[in-house]
């Protein structure tokens, strides 16, 4: 499974279900995908058991904001976020435990602060409002931010986690922390693990949706500006090698010399399915300013969804806006998350 660059960005995205024609087609595919994913990002390594470490706790009106360490594979540790809603009036919390979602910052040198601490930058608090509905939110700094920048380097670089795995990728490294994330939110006896979400923004709106397509226990996703194909894009080095110091896929550098792409995004986003799914661009994003691309994408995966008999477990928002999580796009995720998450809907 390999495609010519440039006859993409003249043609468009490869048919997301070209010769599929029943689902039992589709799961033969899907394996094919996972399999060539794998292959570019690297192995997901056996995960040490969930050990929750509580470090400091800050009560806020209506909830609280636990300072957590965490273990992850090969001996590192995540720093996060763990908020918990406050005790109802009772001082109860519900019987079946709370919904819970893994909150996944953007590119920002602060990491988990960028949305888990109020006030902050316009438009990032995501962990804190979807705590005030109700939710436990674990909030991890992802490799290279926030307290996981390497001594002497500035945010977003991954020299140094290359020089230790020089064969495995950051993408590999952040989805093997963030399944860690959901061990630990499953650990937790106040937690609904049959109701945990992930959602994030840009880096973390990617990172949201790698993580649903490799772990099923991840119930629903919204990812806002992270959908980003190779087809169309003017800057598909951004997924290699590249001036800017942070590497996602090394292996895929090698590939996009000889003008060839081993996959496209809308093939990896749909490892998801039939996970319910929310998805939301701005077409003047200037980040991702390919926006017929993304479109066209999220039409083959609305097609598929389709095929599974799923259609209203998938939904695509495009605005005219900027890279961006909008607050009434933001509203709207939140209570697509409720539907899935509180409800069980089916």
């Amino acid at each position: 499974m390999a495609y010519i660059l440039s006859q993409l960005n003249k043609t468009g995205l490869p048919p997301l279900l070209a010769g599929i024609a029943d689902k039992t087609q589709w799961l033969e595919k899907r394996t094919q995908i996972r399999r060539t994913w794998l292959e570019y990002i690297g192995t997901l390594p056996e995960r040490p058991p969930a050990r929750l470490r509580y470090v400091s706790a800050t009560e806020e009106a209506g909830y609280t904001r636990h300072r957590v360490e965490y273990d992850t594979a090969y001996g590192d540790t995540v720093p996060a976020y763990l908020l918990v809603p406050a005790p109802l009036a009772d001082g109860s919390r519900p019987s079946s435990g709370y919904p819970a979602v893994m909150a996944l910052h953007p590119t920002h040198e602060i990491g988990k602060d960028d949305i888990a601490i109020v006030p902050g930058r316009p438009n990032r608090g995501y962990a804190v409002e979807l705590v005030l509905r109700g939710y436990v939110v674990l909030a991890p700094d992802a490799l290279t931010a926030g307290e996981r920048i390497y001594p002497g380097y500035p945010a977003f670089d991954s020299t140094a986690f290359y020089e230790a795995h020089p064969e495995w990728s950051t993408v590999a490294k952040n989805a093997t922390d963030h399944m860690q994330g959901i061990d630990v939110l499953a650990s937790l006896a106040f937690v609904d693990r049959r109701a945990i979400g992930a959602i994030g923004h840009s880096f973390g709106g990617y990172n949201a949706y790698f993580l649903a397509g490799l772990d099923d226990r991840i119930r629903a996703v919204v990812s806002s500006c992270g959908f980003s194909p190779f087809a169309g894009d003017p800057h598909p080095d951004h997924w290699g090698y590249r001036s800017y110091p942070y590497t996602h896929i090394p292996k895929v550098s090698a590939d996009l010399q000889e003008d060839r792409v081993p996959f496209d995004f809308h093939e990896i986003a749909a490892l998801c399915a039939p996970v319910p799914f929310f998805n939301y661009a701005g077409q003047q994003d200037a980040i991702f300013p390919h926006w017929r691309s993304v479109a066209e994408g999220m039409g083959e995966l609305a097609k598929l969804y389709g095929l599974l008999g799923r259609e209203d477990r998938f939904r695509f928002y495009l605005g005219e806006g900027k890279h961006d999580f909008p607050e009434e796009i933001r509203l709207l995720a939140y209570r697509f998350l409720d539907r899935w998450l509180k409800q069980e809907g089916e």
